[in-house]
């Protein structure tokens, strides 16, 4: 083969690639095939609209090939791309980290919350991400905090290059340091805000996750333990002395658990001062927990 397919262009390939997910009965058929196409090519969506008519090569036919071939069994665009947007950034992934979702960003909403409602001084603001993966949580919050320093926790040191790549590609890295521990149990305190997304998956309903998430997100990530609750409860404990008075706790919880992770915040000697917040399905999505002022 001299030459790609006769008549192969940007667009009736795009297109191709649109109807193959559309019969595959891909819920996101057509942005899909934009977003491998114009990573394929190299292209942003003007990109694609501008040269919507030029003819392909084979090396460029290829790799739209080989990439609709990774989606279609089933692999999320994110990690063919290797990028995710959250909180308006690019981030970079590896297969040490989840996928950022949007849910989690309503762990974002929520912290910046529980800050105004207790003003702290600007000046020192220190934030921790407890199993920081990307850096995804830490990063969205440093972009909003601009005199915040943050520390990203993760048992995972693939993950933590990672999220420190990320850091310095997105402008944070003088402002951010990444510590390999278990949860917490490196660090020391007082930090003013603490945030996390822990595995919550109990342990018997991985298998019936979608196989986007169940295939190619790390299973350390997701697997909550019995009752989904296993993290909450080594993290809650190691959290509390950490904070300064009035600090607050902000963590992500799965369908149901809000409840019983309030309970334990409580037993840790936090205060729940705010309610569940809720994500745009309308689960409590962000639970938070207080330190009593002084």
């Amino acid at each position: 083969m001299t030459g790609a397919p006769a008549g192969l262009t940007v667009e009736t390939a795009r297109r191709a690639l649109a109807k193959r997910f559309e019969a595959a009965a891909i819920d996101s058929a057509e942005l899909d095939a934009r977003m491998l196409v114009g990573s394929a090519l190299g292209l942003d969506l003007t990109g694609l609209i501008t040269q919507s008519a030029r003819p392909l090569s084979v090396a460029e036919a290829t790799r739209i090939s080989d990439a609709a071939n990774r989606r279609l069994a089933g692999e999320p665009v994110a990690r063919i791309l290797g990028r995710k947007e959250f909180w308006g950034m690019p981030l970079q992934l590896s297969s040490a980290t989840l996928v950022p979702r949007p849910d989690t960003e309503t762990v974002v909403e929520m912290a910046l919350e529980m800050l105004r409602a207790v003003p702290i001084c600007s000046a020192g603001l220190k934030v921790a991400d407890i199993g920081t993966g990307s850096g995804a949580i830490l990063l969205a919050l440093l972009s909003e905090l601009p005199n915040a320093y943050g520390v990203g926790t993760d048992v995972s040191v693939k993950a933590l290059t990672t999220a420190k790549a990320n850091a310095i590609e997105l402008g944070f890295g003088d402002r951010s340091v990444f510590v390999a521990c278990d949860y917490a149990s490196a660090l020391n305190g007082p930090f003013d805000l603490i945030v996390s997304n822990p595995p919550y998956i109990p342990s018997a309903d991985i298998m019936a996750l979608a196989a986007e998430v169940r295939d190619h997100d790390p299973r350390r990530a997701l697997d909550g333990g019995a009752d989904g609750l296993s993290a909450y409860r080594v993290l809650i404990p190691q959290v509390g002395p950490l904070l300064a008075a009035g600090g607050a706790l902000v963590v992500e919880v799965g369908h149901g658990q809000s409840g019983q992770v309030e309970r334990l915040m409580t037993a840790a000697g936090l205060i729940n001062d705010r309610p569940p917040k809720a994500d745009l399905a309308g689960i409590p999505r962000a639970v938070a927990g207080r330190k009593m002022p002084r």
